[in-house]
């Protein structure tokens, strides 16, 4: 098989609230997804890029859904990001963790009858997280980054980036908003797929389906 491969097809000038980006649009030669990267400054040969990898979130980019903090945490990237004078964005095209929108909704009909998030993955025959990120790490080597401080909450990420040859120098953690809709979502984030944050109290326990057999 063809080693996985990107190629940037156009960039433009995106004016935004935060700050003036850059949108890159890469093609791959393994899929027809369009993958991006919004670019702040010139990063090219830079150290210590502020970068985070940005899994698509329709229900959280688009809608505003109190159901997770993607959307949010995807602002705050930005926010940091023209704070800082330079820094990307890679927007993956992996909604649902890897799932699909499809079976990302029919998983929040199944967090509704009581299953956490990683239950309902499970139950619609999905693994807990089928994101990959060598199409991040490709786009991170087209744009000349030599190494990464990444603006994260998963561990997952980390490894796998520096598994894929980038150097990540520091995690920069984003503090999510918690709400009586994402709660449950949050403290699953925590026990179950380890994520690193504090989320200040831990959901009553009748927002969690404790006899669920997986």
């Amino acid at each position: 098989m063809e080693s996985l491969s990107v190629r940037r097809m156009v960039s433009a000038r995106i004016p935004t609230d935060e700050a003036e980006f850059y949108l890159n649009l890469y093609h791959n030669n393994h899929d027809d997804k369009e993958h991006l990267a919004v670019v702040l400054g010139d990063v090219r040969g830079k150290p210590e890029v502020l970068v985070r990898l940005h899994s698509e979130c329709f229900t959280g980019d688009v809608l505003g859904s109190r159901r997770c903090d993607c959307g949010e945490q995807l602002s705050f990237a930005m926010q940091q990001i023209a704070a800082q004078g330079e820094g990307v964005v890679i927007y993956l095209r992996q909604e649902g963790r890897g799932i699909g929108l499809l079976d990302k909704l029919r998983a929040y009909n199944l967090q509704d009858e009581g299953y956490d998030t990683v239950e309902a993955n499970l139950l619609l025959g999905h693994q807990v997280d089928e994101r990959d990120y060598t199409v991040a790490a490709l786009i991170l080597e087209d744009l000349g980054v030599q190494s990464v401080r990444m603006l994260t909450n998963n561990p997952l990420k980390i490894d796998t980036l520096q598994d894929l040859g980038i150097s990540v120098t520091e995690r920069v953690q984003v503090q999510p908003t918690v709400y009586a809709e994402n709660a449950n979502y949050l403290f699953t984030k925590i026990t179950r797929m380890n994520h690193m944050f504090n989320l200040g109290f831990l959901p009553a326990p009748a927002l969690r389906n404790e006899n669920a057999e997986l």
